[in-house]
């Protein structure tokens, strides 16, 4: 398995490829840099540098997409993080075949403190969500700059690219595409990705509107779509957490967009109260894979998008009912 990640290795922060590298789950410190790299067992990681990796996803079938997993706090690579990433290729896999996408998880510096030390443990992913903003808008304009280069040969790089983004992931990728785009794009950003699925995103449910710093995540994909549940009991209590910083805005996985007619046309909120509980009880927050009777309707949901670009139903807030009403509206 792919994955790129700007947790700090054991070894030294300097890239080589080929060589051994590990990460220890106490060492949370973010880089700067993105370590590209190969998992070829449990703590078995190879850095193999971002030319291979980016020619790797070239050579994949003509047909297979890659969809990029960025997940949510408290998530450490071997006890989270890549045994969810194999469980969701598996779910792929077994739905579409071996060769309709990759998964690639994409890992940023998380904490794995006790449950008794929540909040303290918030705080510090929420900080290293923040600072991995710069590392992953660097791997997105290096990935942007090799796609540009290989425009220009007889085989370009055509591979369509989409983002699962889970809970406070989401705040990765809301401040990684914005610095991406000022740093980069003089403030705009290319439309990169065919998908960008936010579930039970734990950012404030306006960030998507002008003037906040999420607007660009619709500029950067043909469809965002906001998978959002009112009983996802970890969005009460990362409100009640943001009263810290006296931030007191709904949470966009709670309530979906603030007021969807202020945001872009091709962002898509889609309710999954009628099931997150029962694919995570009784958070009702990671319900985007499967429990022991079915797959999530939300998974079901993003891979009938990815298949041709379009969101079904054709319309722009929809309940996701469960069990499905028919298979042929997917």
């Amino acid at each position: 398995m792919l994955f790129a990640t700007n947790r700090t290795p054991k070894e030294s922060a300097r890239s080589r490829k080929g060589r051994k590298i590990s990460f220890p789950p106490q060492k949370t410190r973010t880089s700067l840099d993105m370590y590209f790299c190969q998992r070829l067992g449990e703590h078995d990681y190879r850095e193999i540098g971002s030319p291979a990796f980016f020619q790797y996803l070239k050579n994949l079938p003509n047909t297979m997409q890659v969809l990029l997993y960025i997940h949510g706090f408290n998530n450490t690579p071997e006890p989270d993080i890549f045994p969810n990433a194999l469980r969701l290729q598996q779910l792929i896999n077994q739905q579409y075949g071996d060769e309709f996408a990759l998964v690639v998880p994409l890992i940023w510096p998380c904490d794995d403190d006790a449950f008794y030390a929540f909040i303290d443990d918030y705080w510090d992913d929420q900080r290293a969500a923040d600072a991995s903003g710069l590392a992953f808008a660097r791997m997105l304009a290096k990935f942007d700059n090799w796609r540009t280069q290989e425009a220009s040969k007889e085989n370009p790089c055509t591979r369509r690219i989409n983002i699962l983004a889970h809970s406070m992931g989401n705040r990765v990728l809301r401040n990684a595409i914005a610095a991406w785009g000022k740093y980069d794009h003089c403030g705009q950003v290319p439309k990169l990705f065919r998908n960008i699925f936010m579930v039970a995103a734990d950012v404030v449910n306006h960030c998507l509107e002008p003037s906040n710093n999420g607007v660009l995540i619709p500029q950067s994909a043909r469809n965002v779509v906001v998978y959002f549940a009112n009983d996802d009991l970890a969005m009460p209590a990362s409100k009640l957490s943001n009263l810290r910083h006296r931030t007191v805005s709904a949470r966009l996985g709670m309530t979906g967009p603030e007021d969807l007619t202020k945001v872009a046309k091709n962002v898509y909120e889609v309710d999954c109260d009628s099931f997150n509980n029962r694919f995570d009880m009784p958070k009702g927050h990671s319900y985007f894979l499967n429990n022991q009777a079915q797959v999530s309707p939300a998974l079901v949901h993003m891979l009938s998008a990815m298949i041709d670009g379009r969101v079904k139903p054709a319309k722009r807030s929809h309940i996701l009912a469960y069990p499905l009403e028919s298979s042929e509206d997917f």
